[in-house]
């Protein structure tokens, strides 16, 4: 890196608070759509939920309807059976008729008994079906929300990143020359974390030590780039001035 280039400290920290800023501002942006697919997932999950329950209402319905019909089909057949044992000719066919009319009766009852659970389980799952619909409205409702707060946010959103970029693009004019080169390298590569700032004489991007001849090339303005991981280093505010205050005793 030229020593002759010189760039101020303020400028780095500009630099890396603007991509930083932008990273975020970006991200939001992106999170408008992420939120509105993930409501509409939900929404389209209880949708589903509602239609298998409706289905399977239909379904149990239909079975205790078939169970009705059987009830009445059989209640006829007892009937008859009633009749033919008043016209019984002989002990044995009066003594057959009844066994028969007992074992239907007794199927009657276990029938009987199978309509009035498959009622109560009907009416559980209409209750399930109200709970579902319910539920759907809910996420009906927060998906209409969702796209609404998506749609207010993504403007303003917009417009800070069209200012957070002119501002950079701005701040970029006073890198020259080689730094600039290697910092828009160094930022396809990176992104925002093309930057670092130097903490107690760590590179805070990589956690390793930065030589003191580096950190000494920093305070005096000439730009330099962490030897391990390469980002464009820089002091923070406070630790500039805590070491010209230091330096100013010093002297």
């Amino acid at each position: 890196m030229p020593e002759s280039t010189a760039v101020s400290l303020e400028v780095l920290r500009t630099l890396h608070r603007l991509h930083r800023q932008l990273t975020d501002l970006r991200h939001r942006l992106e999170q408008g759509p992420r939120r509105i697919r993930a409501a509409e997932q939900a929404a389209a999950l209880r949708s589903d939920e509602l239609a298998r329950a409706r289905d399977e209402l239909k379904r149990m319905k239909m079975a205790a309807d078939q169970k009705e019909l059987q009830l009445k089909s059989n209640e006829g057949k007892l009937k008859e059976l009633d009749r033919k044992l008043m016209s019984a000719s002989s002990n044995r066919e009066y003594q057959a008729l009844k066994d028969q009319i007992a074992a239907d009766r007794m199927a009657n009852s276990v029938l009987e008994e199978e309509i009035l659970d498959a009622f109560s389980q009907i009416e559980t799952q209409e209750k399930r079906i109200a709970e579902l619909e319910e539920q759907l409205r809910a996420a009906q409702k927060r998906l209409g929300e969702v796209k609404a707060e998506a749609a207010a946010e993504a403007p303003v959103l917009q417009a800070d990143i069209a200012r957070a970029e002119a501002e950079l693009a701005q701040t970029e004019t006073a890198l020259t020359g080689d730094v600039a080169e290697l910092y828009q390298r160094c930022v396809r590569q990176k992104g925002e974390d093309a930057l670092a700032a130097i903490e107690n004489g760590v590179c805070s991007g990589c956690h390793q030590l930065v030589p003191l001849q580096i950190v000494s090339q920093v305070m005096l303005g000439r730009p330099s780039f962490c030897k391990t991981c390469g980002r464009l280093l820089y002091l923070r505010e406070e630790d500039e001035r805590r070491r010209k205050t230091k330096n100013d005793k010093d002297e």
